[in-house]
């Protein structure tokens, strides 16, 4: 964790209580960053914030519901309030409820995906960059997917909403960064062994054809995205901007 420098940074991971959120986190905290975690379930960010808390590391719990305005305005005015800044905000929280064909998809289903997905990265992003703008340095760093870069079969709105984070990451890169020394980057994760994949890997047919797309000829992990945020958090990272970088054992090469 040496090189990648984020000791005392101020942190807030969404969906940070389990999965690819939850590993981002507790690598946070263990590279000395204070971090806010934020999610719908409690109980699992608690046990979370106690990880943390294990390496040494400050760690705040806010409840919330991304669907709901007030909620994330909570996320950033606690995050203030407990730690006095906000230096790097990583957009991870997404769901993907609805796998189904796209002429059987309903505008609620697809408002609902919209909403949490890309909606609420946005506010986040714009929230965010008020308290950044202040202190001339600023990390986001927004989770997308593969399914951002390329059509994905049946899930119309999340593969709509991902390629649309990648469009927010660098519209706003290119605005951000050389105004007010904020970077806003992209990870592109291909299919990692989370809850929201559970389905597709619980079925031999589709496990099958996707490990079979995949170069390395498996599913990936949650650990394995942490270095791409830690890399778009520090230091190291500071003279690139508006970049997707693909971890995907290969999904987007083949």
């Amino acid at each position: 964790m040496g090189i990648f420098n984020v000791k005392d940074k101020v942190v807030l991971v969404t969906g940070g209580s389990r999965g690819i959120g939850k590993a981002i986190a507790l690598a946070f905290g263990e590279a000395g960053a204070r971090v806010v975690v934020g999610a719908r379930k409690v109980e699992l960010l608690q046990q979370v914030a106690e990880e943390i808390r294990g390496h040494g590391s400050d760690a705040l719990v806010v409840e919330c519901d991304l669907s709901k305005d007030p909620d994330l305005l909570k996320l950033v005015s606690n995050t203030v309030d407990e730690f006095g800044r906000l230096d790097i905000l990583v957009n991870n929280a997404a769901i993907s409820p609805y796998v189904k064909k796209s002429e059987e998809l309903d505008k609620d289903e697809w408002e609902e995906v919209i909403r949490i997905n890309l909606t609420a990265p946005f506010l986040l992003c714009r929230e965010a960059a008020k308290i950044m703008i202040k202190n001339n340095w600023g990390r986001i760093i927004n989770v997308a997917s593969v399914g951002g870069l390329v059509g994905l079969p049946r899930q119309l709105a999340y593969s709509v909403c991902k390629g649309g984070l990648i469009q927010l990451t660098r519209s706003l890169a290119i605005e951000w960064s050389p105004r007010y020394n904020i970077t806003v980057n992209a990870i592109a994760p291909g299919y990692i062994i989370t809850d929201l994949t559970e389905g597709m890997r619980a079925s031999e047919v589709i496990s099958g054809e996707l490990l079979k797309r995949t170069p390395v000829r498996r599913f990936g992990e949650s650990n394995e995205i942490v270095t791409a945020a830690l890399y778009f958090a520090s230091e190291y990272s500071s003279y690139t901007t508006g970049a997707v970088l693909t971890v995907d054992g290969g999904w987007m090469a083949s």
